[in-house]
């Protein structure tokens, strides 16, 4: 009996521990599929974005700007905007996701990442529209979600545009927090004001009281 007994017992430690290393290899891997999976979404929000205006990447640095173009007129225009900077905002957000394609992406993706690179490095626009297709397909499959339909003509999918107004909102928060303010130091000076005065008519009407009673 002591021998069954010590040997279920083995058995029984035996089969928890194994349960358990399973089941922290599973959350592992589901963890490393979780962050991969998040990564790739981030990465197709990034290159496929955007379905109108100018759908390419454009490889353009600044050291390339600030050199100037040269104008119709002869003269050297000055390229270094708004719509230059917007462009190169585009560019390092996209440099930043085909690094992360390369990283965590399947053979189809890094090879399609991998010439978009090469694409840039030798100062060619980019399309990411087949790589934004092989993305979409890849992050459906693997959240059990059905193919997109056949029959349907998708426009051609290219990077997201940046926000510029993140100066202007900045500012509107910091002046309506400047009229929220002064709003409640009148709000606060009227309730005292209000308060002073009601507490001061309250008691001489009481003393008045009190004398007609006396």
């Amino acid at each position: 009996m002591i021998g069954l007994a010590l040997f279920a017992l083995i058995g029984v430690g035996v089969r928890l521990l194994a349960m358990f290393t399973i089941q922290q290899r599973r959350e592992r891997v589901n963890r490393q599929i979780n962050e991969r999976l998040r990564t790739l979404i981030a990465a197709y929000k990034v290159l496929g974005g955007s379905f109108t205006g100018d759908i390419t990447v454009d490889p353009m640095h600044l050291r390339d700007l600030k050199r100037g173009m040269p104008a119709t007129d002869g003269t050297v225009s000055d390229p270094v905007n708004e719509s230059s900077d917007r462009k190169r905002r585009i560019r390092d957000v996209v440099e930043a996701a085909l690094s992360d394609i390369i990283l965590l992406g399947t053979e189809q993706h890094v090879r399609l990442a991998e010439r978009a690179a090469r694409e840039l490095v030798a100062g060619r626009p980019v399309h990411t529209h087949e790589l934004v297709v092989a993305l979409r397909d890849f992050i459906r499959e693997a959240l059990d979600l059905d193919p997109v339909p056949s029959d349907l003509s998708i426009p051609m999918q290219g990077p997201a545009r940046p926000s510029a107004s993140g100066g202007r909102g900045k500012g509107e928060r910091e002046s309506s927090g400047k009229a929220g303010g002064g709003g409640a130091g009148g709000m606060g000076m009227g309730g005292g004001i209000g308060g002073g005065m009601g507490m001061g008519s309250g008691s001489g009407d009481d003393d008045l009281a009190s004398g007609r009673h006396t």
